[in-house]
């Protein structure tokens, strides 16, 4: 065991105490064809479609998505390794809406702090005014101060997070 040094400032992994933050909602293995090393990253809707959000070549993701059938409702967010024979697939829970009108950006931050509202459609500050859409499904969720966060996963359908400031 590795001496922990005062002077340094911090401990040593798993000295104190504290576990890890959950990653994934569920996890699975699955066989399927694939070739050691291949990844996908995928999301899985509740409709049945698996939208692509990056993949190895000749990757079929609905085995991959199947697996998580019955631990986790879609739609979720979904990473897959191929390791020798299996793949290993975790899933985390999303939440998808359709924002209409459409607030021509894919990466949306909109902030409200009290007295304040402030957008950045991928990355950059713009009018508040293109996010209508998002602010409203925003202020449902959240009574008091909030930041939300929506990405674009195809034409008008974004996954979203609402937290509380």
């Amino acid at each position: 065991m590795t001496p922990v040094d005062p002077e340094q400032g911090w401990l040593a992994s798993g000295i104190t105490g504290l576990p890890r933050q959950r990653e994934w909602d569920a996890v699975a293995t699955v066989e399927a064809p694939g070739t050691p090393g291949d990844e996908a990253e995928f999301v899985a809707l509740a409709d049945g479609r698996v939208l692509v959000e990056e993949t190895t070549a000749g990757v079929d993701l609905e085995p991959l998505a199947a697996a998580l059938e019955g631990s986790l409702v879609p739609p979720f967010r979904a990473v897959a390794v191929r390791h020798d024979d299996v793949w290993a697939v975790g899933g985390s829970a999303i939440e998808v809406v359709q924002l209409d009108p459409d607030p021509d950006g894919d990466d949306l931050e909109l902030t409200w702090d009290g007295t304040t509202l402030a957008l950045a459609a991928d990355g950059i500050p713009v009018d508040v005014v293109r996010a209508e859409a998002l602010e409203r499904v925003a202020a449902e969720r959240e009574d008091g101060p909030y930041a939300a966060r929506a990405r674009r996963l195809e034409d008008d359908l974004f996954e979203i997070s609402v937290l509380p400031l």
